[in-house]
């Protein structure tokens, strides 16, 4: 039986392990606030007190953390058994893959690049998409735990960072969207308009979006259950922009860090990224 290693069982973390042992994987998790992780052994998950514990013999290690230095201080301290292989699932950007793949190619580990399209209901039902890249001789290795997590996996490369450079483009697009919707519904209310005309007047349209539609209804709730939370997503709205640097202007994804920025200083980090919305409601 395959063994894996899984560190970090946060929001997305947590369900991903625990589909990872439905699909008769032998997993071993582990979390730095234990509370976390402790839920995973009702689903056949060993809870280990400390990552080199988990990663012990293990044949997978996956890490889906909160972003690259944090991995980054958590694989330093590893001694992982030879052959093991790393899958990297965490957001990390482009600075950071770079580091985390030239940190596993010095200690001799063999490591995918495989960032995941989704939040906490796809990672619930094993719905993620996975953005892939590594060395062919892995695929085989790798493919029993993305097709436990997720409904596809897109191969992109050998070399890791084209999947991370494509989560980039796919997150300022989520971004945008998310933002977008905080303006046009803020803007609504603001000059007298009923916001639910927003998505009465979009439906049936090619402009109906139905993130907005899953999205829309926190922001007028003022509630925001967390699939995504608003810190997080200012961490991804940050590298987008800084991989953008000086060749383009990510205006849509830089709107959307500051207005996340406000949000989160008001209380809303661990907030849906919905939340967002508060951050562009002037206090």
């Amino acid at each position: 039986m395959t063994t894996v290693a899984f560190l970090g069982t946060g929001i997305m973390g947590r369900p991903m392990a625990a589909n990872l042992a439905r699909a008769g994987l032998d997993v071993r998790a582990w979390n730095r606030t234990r509370a976390k992780a402790e839920p995973l052994a009702a689903e056949g998950v060993a809870v280990a007190g400390s990552a080199a514990e988990a990663v012990e013999g293990a044949d997978l290690l996956v890490t889906m953390l909160a972003d690259g230095p944090t991995v980054a201080e958590v694989f330093s301290g590893l001694a992982l058994s030879p052959g093991t292989a790393w899958l990297q699932t965490s957001t990390v950007g482009i600075d950071w893959i770079g580091r985390l793949s030239e940190a596993a190619a010095a200690a001799g580990v063999p490591f995918v690049d495989c960032p995941v399209m989704g939040t906490k209901v796809p990672a619930e039902q094993a719905q993620l998409q996975v953005l892939a890249a590594g060395p062919e001789e892995l695929r085989d290795r790798a493919t029993p735990v993305f097709d436990a997590i997720g409904s596809r996996t897109r191969w992109l490369g050998a070399e890791p960072g084209i999947a991370t450079r494509l989560k980039i483009v796919m997150n300022a697009w989520i971004l945008t969207l998310t933002n977008g919707t905080g303006e046009s519904l803020a803007l609504a209310r603001a000059l007298g308009v009923d916001p639910e005309l927003f998505f009465d007047v979009m439906a049936g349209t090619g402009f109906d979006v139905p993130y907005a539609r899953m999205k829309g209804p926190m922001m007028l709730a003022g509630d925001y259950p967390a699939s995504f939370p608003a810190s997080l997503a200012a961490k991804d709205a940050r590298l987008v922009v800084e991989a953008a640097g000086d060749q383009i202007d990510v205006a849509g994804a830089a709107a959307a860090l500051a207005h996340l920025e406000a949000a989160v200083e008001r209380g809303h980090g661990d907030d849906d990224m919905a939340a967002v919305y508060e951050g562009i409601v002037k206090k």
